[in-house]
């Protein structure tokens, strides 16, 4: 087992529009300190590690396994992701900075002991300078296999010193951003009578559907799992389903828009046909591409910054580092209510979009961590 830089990647994998190597060293989503390469043969681990920043203190983030169509995809991911989560601590107001990690492989098909204890020792190399949790495609029992071979992992069951589930207060915090939209386009922060559009009712989706239903709002499903609609329609008949993503930006009357999946749902084909006024969801890097944000504005779609609203789960996980205490940590995730506000505020105060706003803040953070 070796660890290897990214700069180790084949010149012939950069392609003519920069890749990986132009995004980590010369673009503006570029910046990061460190990306790791990790490879076990014996077990079939093949996992990328990416540290945006350490300024505010260790980077912290999810384990994201997923069947990725190329190593470089991969790669971006983990640059995208791990960036996204500098801003996000940043912004939730915790004392870490950003990393992401990647494990290359469906989960439902490699996913062994071995290939997690593989993967907690790579983590381990680096000496907490990155502390690992759950994602896409990892659970609380994945976390207490890792955490067998890296002290430095977060995200583990209650009976192995963790919190549990992070995805509880993932939706609680996506549900404060949506009653922060709800007073700042409508004078009111209740969703009771909006009807809002979910894509994707898994591990964070399913949480969020009680939220709005105890608040009075009219909810309507979507996922390419079906027994993922299955399971919440059972419980819920009166939630309504939707074919697919396609139908649901396009429901009429929608209110709120909901991604709750994988990233890059808002794009040149969705923005123009979504029906919502808001949008606000669990998905991570929901903007595919720089200026998404301005076209919604143009639209006069309102929308909450992901990585502002899905920061309750990264408030659980990083409060399990210190003792973990549920009550405390709901606390700090009902403030995403005030800081989303605060963003649409400097929007409007500054003439921008939401998302540059968050960018700012999030930054000025940052730097101020810097300096310190």
């Amino acid at each position: 087992m070796g660890v290897t830089t990214v700069t180790d990647v084949r010149p012939a994998s950069v392609s003519a529009d920069g890749g990986v190597l132009h995004t980590l060293f010369r673009s503006e989503q570029g910046g990061h300190e460190q990306v790791v390469l990790c490879q076990d043969r014996a077990s079939g681990l093949k996992a990328v590690i990416a540290l945006h920043s350490t300024a505010l203190g260790p980077a912290l983030g999810g384990t994201r396994f997923h069947a990725y169509a190329s190593e470089e995809e991969a790669v971006l991911d983990a640059l995208n992701l791990s960036r996204g989560m500098s801003y996000k601590n940043a912004l939730a107001g915790l004392d870490h900075g950003g990393g992401k990690a990647v494990i290359i492989g469906d989960p439902h098909l490699i996913k062994t002991d071995e290939l997690l204890l593989a993967y907690g020792r790579f983590v381990a190399s680096l000496g907490g300078r990155y502390v690992t949790a759950c994602d896409v495609g990892t659970y609380v029992a994945d976390m207490d296999v890792v955490a067998r071979t890296n002290k430095w992992t977060t995200g583990r069951s209650p009976e192995n010193g963790g919190a549990g589930d992070s995805s509880v207060l993932t939706a609680f915090g996506v549900f404060q951003g949506m009653r922060a939209s709800a007073q700042h386009l409508w004078g009111d922060p209740t969703l009771r009578g909006r009807k809002v559009g979910i894509a994707g009712v898994g591990k964070v989706g399913h949480h969020l559907v009680e939220h709005l239903l105890e608040d009075g709002a009219e909810v309507v499903i979507t996922d390419v799992r079906a027994e993922s609609v299955e399971r919440v329609r059972a419980k819920h008949p009166q939630v309504a389903a939707v074919t697919d993503t396609e139908a649901l930006i396009r429901t009429e009357g929608l209110d709120i828009y909901a991604p709750c999946a994988l990233g890059g749902a808002l794009n040149d084909g969705s923005v123009p046909v979504l029906t919502a006024k808001v949008v606000c969801g669990a998905a991570n890097n929901q903007l595919a591409h720089p200026g998404v944000e301005k076209d919604l504005a143009d639209r006069g779609i309102l929308y909450a910054p992901d990585y502002v609203v899905n920061a309750g789960g990264v408030i659980q996980v990083a409060d399990e580092l210190h003792g973990f205490d549920f009550d405390r940590c709901k606390a700090k995730a009902a403030k995403i209510f005030d800081t989303t506000l605060a963003i649409f505020a400097r929007a409007k105060s500054d003439g921008i979009p939401p998302a540059a706003a968050a960018d700012r803040l999030a930054e000025q953070r940052m730097a101020e961590g810097r300096r310190g």
